[in-house]
């Protein structure tokens, strides 16, 4: 038991001899960061003394009124150069050679030479008599022909009112219908085509009764042909 006290004792005496050493560095160490902790302030302190010595605006003044520099400008003159002289060759004038015409006859007087009248013949005139002959007359057109030119269009002489289907009145359906057909030389019509049409029956109905007219048949140099006709039926409600 002694033993253990006695060690026990050593083990708290080491211990409050490491806790005094680390209390007298920390001491040191703080008293060396109020040393420079004094000395920055008094730095700082001195610095800000001299700036409110110092006067800024005369400063400044006396800055503005020194004497600006004057720029120095370098003119680089600008090379000039000489085309070089190329001599003229002379163009040698063209040279005509003259080749003289001998006289064939030299000692020869050329006689002068006269016109002599040419007398005057009278003709008979010659008694023909030119007539032209008349033209062939032109073959008539064998099939139906368009209208245009010397062609007579035909003339209505009959026409036939179409039926309105039932369906048709019902829908009171109107318009036209537009067929082609031929008017061939006794003034009949044939041929019907629809070209617009209308429905519920109508169009048929206008080729039933186109097909009724009667027409003064086309003429060409007055005699009747056979042509191709536009037709117009119309559809309207009373």
């Amino acid at each position: 038991m002694l033993e253990k006290s006695t060690s026990d004792r050593k083990t708290r005496d080491d211990r409050v001899d490491l806790a005094g050493a680390e209390f007298s560095s920390f001491t040191v160490e703080e008293a060396a960061d109020d040393r420079i902790l004094r000395s920055s302030l008094w730095v700082a302190v001195g610095f800000h003394a001299l700036l409110l010595m110092i006067n800024l605006p005369a400063f400044h003044e006396a800055v503005e009124a020194s004497p600006p520099k004057k720029e120095t400008f370098h003119v680089v003159p600008t090379p000039r150069f000489e085309r070089p002289k190329v001599p003229r060759t002379p163009i040698p004038p063209k040279r005509v050679k003259r080749i003289p015409v001998p006289d064939p006859t030299p000692h020869e007087i050329e006689p002068i030479r006269h016109d002599e009248p040419v007398p005057e013949v009278d003709l008979p005139e010659p008694d023909i008599d030119f007539k032209i002959p008349e033209a062939p007359p032109m073959p008539e057109p064998e099939g139906p022909i368009i209208i245009g030119g010397d062609v007579q269009k035909p003339e209505k002489i009959h026409t036939v009112q179409p039926l309105y289907t039932n369906t048709a009145r019902i829908a009171r359906l109107q318009g036209q219908v537009i067929v082609q057909a031929i008017i061939d030389k006794q003034g009949d019509v044939t041929d019907v085509k629809v070209l617009k049409g209308l429905r519920l029956g109508l169009s048929e109905e206008a080729v039933k009764a186109v097909e009724q007219w009667k027409f003064k048949p086309a003429t060409l140099r007055g005699k009747p042909v056979a042509v191709y006709f536009n037709l117009t039926v119309r559809f309207q409600l009373s």
